[in-house]
């Protein structure tokens, strides 16, 4: 039995343009994760017709208002943070989404800020030093210290956390 399907026809300025409007209103993105999708689309389906740069689709996206990328990037901290993850890992999460540094600002000085919440949010979700039953020992300490590592935050942060002692909540210093 062959595949009777037949494939979707080649891009053309149209398609993209309406390719571009079902995505950003299903999904929040970036100008850049927008003309990425949209490169990959032309790459599968092929183009026909003049030339368009999907880059130039998305900044008409974004001068009509539908794609915010400073939106994005602090709707992104602050769901990262609320899930226990430091400033380092916010940082990165912002750069794969191809946030530029300028839009990006406010929500790292945001999730700088509010590191000490985030990382109390991680510890209680996974039951670390203030939260944990019992008092660690040497080796899970250290497990614990470089899961917070890579959850983002500083080291200073994640020892003085994991090392509280069960029911001491840590201050802010």
């Amino acid at each position: 039995m062959t595949n009777s399907r037949r494939p979707p026809p080649p891009l053309d300025a149209a398609a993209l343009e309406n390719l571009a409007l079902r995505y950003v209103e299903r999904f929040a993105t970036t100008r850049g994760k927008l003309a990425d999708y949209l490169r990959r689309k032309v790459r599968e389906r092929g183009w026909s017709g003049p030339a368009l740069d999907p880059a130039s689709v998305a900044e008409r996206m974004a001068g009509l208002g539908y794609v915010d990328d400073r939106a994005f990037a602090e709707a992104r901290a602050r769901s990262l943070a609320r899930r226990g993850y430091g400033a380092r890992r916010v940082s990165q999460a912002l750069r794969a989404a191809h946030v530029d540094e300028a839009d990006s600002v406010e929500a790292l000085e945001q999730s700088d800020a509010a590191a000490l919440n985030s990382a109390l949010a991680l510890a209680r979700r996974r039951r670390f030093g203030p939260y944990a039953a019992a008092p660690a020992d040497e080796r899970q300490r250290e497990r614990q210290v470089a899961a917070m590592l890579r959850a983002g935050h500083s080291f200073a942060l994640a020892r003085r956390i994991v090392t509280a002692a069960p029911g001491e909540e840590p201050d802010d210093p």
